[in-house]
């Protein structure tokens, strides 16, 4: 066991903000923790760090446990380049390596009373550099550096970076250091899609415990085993990633509500037959034994149904012309840098549209182009725009919250007014706050409601799921689903971009790239490309002379794939029975979780019969 919690409370003024949490971390572990906004998972890791003393109850941490904590906004400050504040971790390598270059060299000038100790001093430091891969320092820095996007700014002061930036160094430096718990908390803020899959990959191989806060769904889906939600200041514990808690979470529910509700049925006909029976003399006796069932029952708390999560609508009055946004030939500036060079875009009536690529390559600055009529760029007849900015720019921080929403939209009334920031999870507590003194998610909250408000038939949108925790991800989601007028967004959260996006504009190379289909099928045109097939490297070398072997072995692989093919095929339909199971046995948890752990295999086979699907075809 790393850490355990046992029965901790605490909070701030006197108001809970964990109470009775139990729950204990052990070795290798893959744990997401999950929350609300405001719900108090960082004053848990304090805990867990021993930054704060709980009110009641206590936490055991294993003596000498090495722990590497990631902060949201977790960067540091040094005078050094990247590469140098990196190789400080492996201080005590270069000492080992120090010292036995010295030895070696005393050696050929020792006498013969000192070379038994000489070499049994190099065999002990040999073995010591062996099992730190003491040689191997520089190969793991550049490794860790490139996969997180310092490829070529090694030499860079840190001191110049920006906040995201240092953040990431400093997770660079954690997976350097190889913490036997490593705690993340949102570790994907400030990644790209590509630099993230690399890090998915990179703590895939970890060795250690992994704890991590995340509001990105894929990343806790691929690396966690164990989920831990805290809501309304326990913590429950659910065996699975994040798609199964979902699951496990509406049945735990579910199952409660049943039990409650017997139990009070069992209750009113108890009092029922007692009323009915205890002033007879022929049946007072027993009468009086149903009195006393009910003395020693213990009564079952009834379950409070889960959080209700925001809710956003998206509607518009009149529909644009068919070509909503035309800019047939621009170049593309940020400050004196040029993005792009000759490019071309168009958004038709109806897009879904998703711009993405590595940061720092154009996406907001796009956006931003494409959103005022210009020289450059058209807007089509009754097109409404309305623009969602991740830095929430067209709020003051100095208004109320209520004064920032009415002062633009003036003529609702004040109830519908009140209504709609409800509808969004501001209520009546926060109406007199400050902007300032919102949160992140709040802050996103107020900026969606606005977003509702200005009615467009056409939404740009840039990171709207930046803040926002994930049943609210969930509901803004769901409300752009049922929108039927135009997107146009740049995110980095991979689920939200699948369940929307009908069409991709990639930043490559300095070009936009239009991909048309969804992104899963963008990410794996793009990985095909990047891997080619063995059959068709080999057919490339040796042009189209082939002998009767590779004949035969170009036979065996067509025979594989069809194989393969038929197998995914019958997988499909595994799947869609058994999700029609899972329906059918929804209240017995025992089932709910034998068809799940069915559908997990089925799915781990699929993913292995892809993999090997990409290198044959």
């Amino acid at each position: 066991m790393l850490f355990s919690l046992e029965n901790v409370t605490f909070g701030y003024l006197g108001v809970p903000t964990v109470e009775d949490v139990s729950f204990s971390v052990h070795e290798k572990e893959r744990i997401g923790l999950l929350g609300g906004n405001g719900e108090g998972k960082t004053t848990l890791i304090r805990l867990i760090l021993g930054e704060l003393v709980p009110d009641s109850g206590r936490v055991f941490v294993k003596n000498g446990l090495k722990i590497g904590y990631l902060e949201q906004s977790g960067g540091f400050e040094s005078d050094a380049t990247v590469y140098e504040t990196m190789k400080e971790v492996f201080r005590e390598d270069e000492e080992l390596l120090s010292h036995l270059a010295d030895a070696q060299m005393r050696l050929s000038k020792a006498s013969e009373g000192e070379l038994r100790a000489l070499s049994a001093r190099i065999e002990s430091l040999e073995k010591r550099i062996a099992a730190r891969d003491s040689y191997h320092t520089d190969v793991r820095i550049r490794t860790v550096l490139g996969g997180m996007g310092f490829e070529g700014r090694e030499d860079r002061p840190v001191s110049t970076m920006s906040g995201g930036e240092k953040t990431r160094l400093k997770l660079c430096r954690l997976l350097l250091e190889d913490p036997e718990l490593l705690i993340l908390d949102e570790p994907t803020n400030h990644l790209d899609v590509k630099t993230l899959f690399w890090l998915e990959d990179y703590l895939l191989t970890l060795k250690g415990t992994l704890f991590v806060v995340s509001h990105d769904r894929y990343f806790l889906d691929k690396l966690t085993d164990r989920t831990l939600e805290l809501e309304r200041g326990r913590v429950t514990s659910y065996k699975g990633n994040y798609s199964k808690y979902r699951l496990l979470k509406e049945e735990r529910y579910k199952q409660q509500l049943r039990a409650y509700e017997a139990q009070q049925a069992e209750i009113a006909d108890l009092k029922d037959y007692v009323d009915r029976n205890l002033v007879r003399a022929t049946t007072a006796k027993s009468a009086l034994s149903r009195v006393n069932k009910l003395g020693r029952m213990e009564l079952i708390e009834k379950p409070l149904p889960p959080p209700e999560p925001p809710r956003f609508r998206f509607t518009y009055t009149e529909k644009p012309y068919e070509n909503v946004v035309l800019a047939p030939r621009f170049d593309l500036y940020a400050g004196d840098k040029l993005l792009l060079k000759d490019a071309s875009f168009s958004l038709a009536r109806g897009d879904r549209c998703a711009l993405v690529g590595d940061n720092g390559t154009g996406k907001s600055t796009l956006l931003r182009f494409l959103l005022k009529e210009s020289d450059k760029v058209s807007h089509a007849r009754f097109t409404r725009i309305a623009y969602y900015d991740q830095e929430n720019a067209d709020l003051d921080p100095e208004e109320r919250v209520l004064d920032a929403f009415w002062g633009k939209y003036s003529l609702l009334s004040q109830t519908d007014a009140r209504s709609l920031l409800a509808r969004a999870g501001l209520f009546a507590e926060d109406m007199e706050k400050k902007v300032k003194e919102l949160s992140g998610g709040l802050r996103a909250k107020l900026s969606l409601a606005l977003l509702e408000a200005r009615h467009g038939n056409v939404l740009f949108l840039d990171e709207p799921t930046n803040h926002l925790d994930l049943p609210a991800r969930e509901s803004l989601e769901e409300g752009l689903r049922a929108f039927d007028g135009t997107l146009l967004f740049v995110s980095h959260d991979r689920r939200f971009i699948e369940a929307l996006a009908n069409k991709i504009v990639a930043f490559e190379g300095g070009k936009l790239v239009l991909f048309s289909g969804s992104y899963d099928s963008f990410l794996e045109s793009r990985k095909a490309e990047k891997t080619p097939s063995p059959a068709r490297e080999e057919k490339e070398k040796n042009g189209s002379h082939r002998s009767r072997e590779e004949r035969a072995k170009e036979t065996k692989i067509k025979v594989r794939i069809k194989e393969i093919e038929t197998r995914l095929e019958e997988i499909e339909g595994l799947e869609a029975q058994l999700n029609e199971t899972l329906v059918a046995v929804a209240s017995d948890y025992l089932k709910v979780r034998e068809v799940t752990d069915r559908l997990e295999k089925l799915r781990a086979e699929s993913d292995a019969l892809y993999a090997e699907y990409e290198t044959l075809i």
